[in-house]
């Protein structure tokens, strides 16, 4: 939680504006990892691991894209990756340049960093780009 409500200080030279998803992203993402983690148990197999971590990715921007798109406010980290886009830098690449930051802050910190940490900072920000516009509420629709 610390590290989300310190990240929406980054929000303030990009001017962004929190709402009811920025709020409760930072107080339950890292609640609900850790009930998670202690649920769902860690396959030995590793076809299972690998098809675990990919989809788990995948689930991740679909859900970005769902409540990005539904205009609650971003989380701590998607409203970097939203001000930078409001910049003029493609989500993709901002969300992408986040999570490494992310990434090498949490490796500094004594974090483990694996195989799936890559996949997932290299791989959520060109999906997460994919399915935001496709997933967002469109006003007209409404």
């Amino acid at each position: 939680m610390l590290t989300g409500f310190s990240l929406l200080l980054l929000w303030i030279p990009l001017k962004q504006k929190p709402g009811l998803g920025t709020i409760l992203n930072a107080l339950e993402i890292g609640l609900i990892a850790d009930i998670a983690l202690g649920i769902i148990p860690e396959p030995s197999n590793i076809l299972i691991r690998i098809l675990m971590a990919l989809s788990g990715i995948v689930v991740v921007a679909i859900g970005s894209g769902l409540y990005i798109g539904s205009a609650l406010g971003p989380g701590p980290r998607d409203g970097l990756m939203t001000g930078l886009a409001k910049r003029g830098i493609p989500i993709r690449k901002g969300r992408t340049a986040v999570e490494v930051i992310v990434l090498v802050t949490g490796w500094l910190l004594g974090g483990q960093v694996g195989v799936a940490t890559f996949a997932f900072a290299f791989g959520v920000g060109p999906l997460v780009h994919f399915f935001l516009p496709r997933l967002a509420v469109r006003k007209n629709t409404i």
